[in-house]
């Protein structure tokens, strides 16, 4: 890999996809940004349970046809995420990456054919593993930086970095030995105008299925040592939360999908508001499955109202309609029950800018990616790309960001 100036120079791969062509001509400008982990594939054709470079793909629409770049980071072994980012002060906007096994925050701009790469952040945390797991950006400290709220593995930091003149500040709110934090979500449920910062620590994953206790928690991004538990989940866990102004009252709510321990429990997916008591979440919907690690909100259909897409580990995609008064019921209804995969990565994004989003899925099972459009009468699905072997690939996020950053 060749430096230029302090920074890494990446070009872009081609890669083992086949893209399918849309119907009409037309270019998006917006594309998805696919945060991948890649294995190798031995001599009879088999994957390898060893990982290769950290792997992103930009994923956006061109004179009616899907076509794809790649990014591959050596420093790492997994993106467990990629977001478009705006630091601002004095910094160019570029694509933000989440690195693991080698924790780093890089952010990354194009350069002619390539990519050249800032390191905003690296970390090793001292325990076996040091990822940096999610972030969510905002005006943390209220001073109007573009901070960014981090989760890590597996030293349970959670810290807040915020860009500087010729620095980067990062400040730990949190530390806690044998923690994974799955899950960062910044909003403002109490009303106040400050943004807080919700995450989902929990023990180490187990592989044995005994229960994995777990909780939610809140920072004020400008105390360390604010942390407060927002929702107690006894011997169950979440790894997947939401923050978002769903029911539109001018104010977010917390949305924790709370995964099953045994046969007889499904999927829970509970509303936490400003003051709820942690023990006392809202239960919104049920969802018929173990395990749902991917939830994102917006509005699908072109009603103008949003709703929450969730997708599950097997049982698919699930959109919920929130009630049209406090208290009522949720309306449940799939939108495809023939996609899955572990993390089930999803995406409500308007890419082709018509005021309506559509749902994009990594359906990692059945080696896709799809985008799920409302007809008005039922929902239509486009395999934007087919993988040539699915089990090379895991697909940990998806996010949308401007066509300008990809190409």
């Amino acid at each position: 890999m060749r430096k230029v100036q302090g920074f890494a120079l990446l070009v872009a791969l081609s890669i083992p996809f086949a893209a399918s062509c849309g119907k009409t001509e037309s270019t998006f400008p917006s594309g998805i940004l696919v945060a991948l982990a890649q294995f190798e594939v031995g001599p009879d054709g088999r994957v390898l349970p060893k990982p290769r470079a950290a792997r992103l793909d930009l994923v956006f629409r061109e004179n009616g046809v899907w076509r794809v770049e790649t990014l591959e980071d050596p420093d790492s072994n997994v993106f467990h995420k990629a977001m478009d980012y705006a630091p601002g002060a004095g910094r160019e906007p570029g694509i933000l990456t989440l690195g693991g096994t080698r924790g780093i925050l890089k952010l990354w701009r194009k350069r002619g054919s390539g990519f050249v790469a800032e390191t905003v952040w690296e970390k090793d945390f001292g325990g076996k593993f040091s990822r940096m797991r999610d972030a969510e950006a905002g005006d943390l400290l209220g001073d109007g930086r573009n901070c960014l709220a981090v989760a890590t593995h597996d030293q349970g930091v959670v810290a807040v970095v915020c860009p500087a003149p010729g620095r980067w500040d990062v400040v730990e709110l949190d530390r806690r030995p044998d923690t994974f934090v799955h899950e960062i979500e910044v909003g403002d449920l109490d009303g106040d105008g400050r943004l807080e910062i919700y995450a989902t620590p929990s023990e180490p994953n187990r592989m044995d299925g005994t229960p994995q206790p777990g909780e939610v928690v809140r920072y004020d991004p400008r105390t360390p040592g604010s942390r407060a538990v927002v929702a107690r989940l006894g011997d169950r866990h979440a790894k997947e939360i939401l923050v978002a102004d769903v029911d539109s009252d001018g104010r977010d709510e917390l949305y924790v999908s709370v995964e099953a321990n045994d046969p007889s429990q499904q999927v829970e997916i509970r509303r936490y508001d400003a003051g709820t008591d942690p023990s006392a979440g809202v239960l919104c919907a049920t969802i018929p499955d173990r395990l749902s690690r991917c939830m994102t909100a917006g509005d699908a259909d072109g009603d103008g109202k949003k709703e929450i897409v969730v997708s599950s580990f097997r049982s698919g995609i699930w959109l919920l309609r929130p009630p049209a008064a406090r208290g009522g019921a949720w309306r449940v209804e799939s939108v495809a029950k023939d996609s899955s995969g572990f993390e089930h990565a999803s995406l409500l994004a308007d890419l082709d800018g018509d005021g309506r989003d559509e749902i994009y899925v990594a359906s990692d099972d059945q080696g896709e990616l799809r985008r799920y459009t409302w007809n008005g009468k039922a929902w239509s699905r486009e395999a934007i790309l087919s993988r040539e072997s699915p089990k090379r690939f895991f697909t940990w996020n998806l996010a949308a960001a401007p066509v300008e950053r990809m190409r």
